[in-house]
Parts: C-alpha cells; structure tokens; sequence
C-alpha cells in the first residue's frame, strides 16, 4: 500500500519526531511511504483569518503535492479536517479544481483513522507502562468523526492504566488564530484544560493533534507540572519497541 505522509507545518518545525513515528509504524504494516517536498501548510491559518483567495492558492499546491499519491496520513486532525471541509467550498466556482479537491478528501486520512479503518489494525503489540489521559482534539472529533479509534488504540496497549479525563471534549483553547486573536479566552480555556488534566493523576497526556498538545503541555510546563506530552504516535511506537525488546 503506497501512502504518502501530509507532516503538516507544526510537526515538521516543531515535532518531527511525530512525523517519524508514523512513518516507523505505518512501515511496519507493509505500507510504503513517501514524503512529496512540495508540500506546505494546508491553509487554514489564512482561510481562518478571511484570506480566501491566499488559503486557495495554498490548497492548489497542496493538490497538486498529492495528485498521485494512493493515501494520503497525517498526524493532525486539524489539517485533515480542513481539507475534508473546506478544500472543496474553496473551489465551489471552479469545477475542475473542485473534482480535485474532492479526490483528494477521498484519500486523506488522520493517523489514528487510518490505522484502524484502512489497515485494519487495533492491536499494535504494544506496552507502555503508565497512567495515561486522553484529550480528543475538536476537529478530529468534529470534523473528521474520529471518537472511537484513539481510544480502541490505546486500549490494546498492554500495561497502560487509562484514566479519563473530566469535560474531555471542551476545546484546549488553542484553534491556532484563535489563540492570538482572542487570547484572554484562550488562556482562560487551557488553564482549566491543564487543571482537569492533572486532576487525573495521569503521568502521560496523550492526544492526536500537535496544536492542542503543544497549547496544554505549555500550559502545564509553565505551571511546573510534572505531565508528559504525547501524540498518539509517538506513544504506539514506544510501546512497539518496548515489546520487542522485552520479548528479545
């Protein structure tokens, strides 16, 4: 299965060790992976902020950087979800680039989505050892529909002690402009995301999206709390290789 990974801009300046992960791991399950360069931010900054005509030119590179590609994964429900919404609306006067856009929302996936719906997989084989919490992002779980798959991860992982966290669907705060915009209201929504958060007891937070994890982990670091911050990537393949060497 021939799979090309969408980084996105925060994983590919911030985090590339999420992007490495989903690359390791989607190669375990015989995918084989490539990574076009031409690619760059899916938009949404600017579509957010009302430059329609800007956030369309981003779009049509961003077609044309995966016009050929069988799959297209990334680690980011927000991206995902902004080209499974709004991509096509983009191009609402343009027919031939709206069909593109359209072909393009039919093979594009968010990481945890594609594991478990296209590859089948639930099980990874993992062990991770310790209390974890999950924060499901708003676009992945509104935008994309992806409630359920995280968590049937996460719960075959062997050794983890999952904990749920209090009023888990209330947005982090973060929703990228809105945190410059609005950024009392935003500083108001982490705090008390990063208090339910400890409130859990959990020593790892773990979620699919490097915006929100990167808004409560700054939160949580700035109040010298002792949480560690995950993509869902990230923890899978620890687990992985934990496995492998405990079984060697």
């Amino acid at each position: 299965m021939r799979v090309s990974l969408f980084v996105t801009c925060l994983a590919d300046v911030m985090y590339p060790q999420v992007g490495e992960s989903v690359v390791r791991l989607l190669t375990r399950y015989g995918c084989e992976v490539d990574f076009p360069e031409q690619q760059t931010c899916c938009g949404q900054p600017a579509f957010n902020s009302g430059y329609q005509d800007e956030a369309r030119e981003v779009a049509r590179n961003m077609i044309r950087a995966f016009e050929h590609s069988d799959y297209v994964v990334s680690p980011s429900g927000s991206c995902t979800g902004m080209v499974h919404h709004f991509y096509p609306y983009l191009f609402e006067d343009e027919p031939e680039w709206k069909a593109k856009a359209e072909a393009l929302v039919g093979k594009i996936y968010e990481f945890s989505q594609f594991v478990v719906k296209v590859l089948g997989v639930k099980d990874l084989d993992a062990v991770f050892t310790e209390k974890v919490t999950y924060h499901p992002s708003c676009h992945a779980m509104r935008l994309l529909g992806v409630k359920e798959e995280p968590l049937e991860l996460l719960s075959n992982v062997r050794g983890l002690e999952f904990v749920n966290l209090a009023h888990k669907e209330d947005c982090c705060g973060f929703g990228g402009t809105f945190a410059v915009k609005m950024a009392d209201m935003s500083e108001a929504m982490v705090c008390e995301k990063a208090k339910n958060v400890t409130e859990t007891g959990a020593t790892v937070l773990v979620g699919t999206d490097m915006g929100c994890l990167m808004n409560i982990d700054g939160r949580l670091n700035k109040e010298g709390k002792p949480i560690r911050v995950m993509h869902l990537a990230e923890l899978l393949e620890k687990g992985v290789i934990a496995n492998e060497r405990a079984s060697k």
